[in-house]
């Protein structure tokens, strides 16, 4: 019962104003930070879901994964040829080259696919190596994110529970 009131008085003062320091403008309902631990896409939908999942990636070192994802859908959205060669250009040059700090892990057939489109770059250059990235954070970042101490507050999961949830096992020898 204590939990369930808990959960109908929303966050307490310290979780509203940890929360409020993540998210600037408008705070994700409780509801819809728990929708994230069940689906990957509506994390990746939400804007607050996004930049709560980019702190963890930036806590893991991987917070380039998610940076080239957003910086290909801005890509998609660009009309005006010009303006697309040159924000292909600052991808491939941030995410793509060996010669990045911020390079993102691709295969050598997505790297392929990626040299050609930029002969002629176009909104859709880096799909492919988009998909991959998205690909990965899903199946390798994101099950550690929800089950971060970072997701389990913000969702006020208790310790001890999966985000699914069930209740974690203890191992036995």
């Amino acid at each position: 019962l204590a939990i369930k009131n808990a959960e109908d008085n929303g966050p307490t003062k310290k979780d509203q104003a940890s929360s409020d320091t993540l998210f600037d403008g408008e705070q994700p309902t409780l509801e819809e930070i728990r929708s994230w631990g069940k689906s990957f896409d509506k994390l990746m939908r939400s804007p607050s879901g996004r930049k709560a999942f980019r702190e963890f990636l930036r806590c893991e070192y991987s917070e380039e994964n998610i940076l080239f994802w957003l910086a290909c859908e801005e890509l998609k959205k660009e009309t005006n040829p010009e303006a697309i060669e040159e924000k292909a250009r600052f991808i491939y040059e941030d995410y793509i080259s060996i010669l990045s700090p911020k390079e993102v892990s691709l295969d050598s057939r997505v790297r392929e696919i990626v040299n050609r489109n930029m002969v002629e770059p176009t909104p859709h250059t880096f799909d492919e190596a988009q998909l991959q990235i998205y690909t990965l954070m899903h199946r390798d970042s994101y099950p550690r994110f929800i089950n971060s101490p970072q997701f389990k507050t913000l969702a006020q999961i208790p310790d001890g529970v999966s985000a699914s949830g069930s209740t974690a096992e203890s191992p036995s020898n």
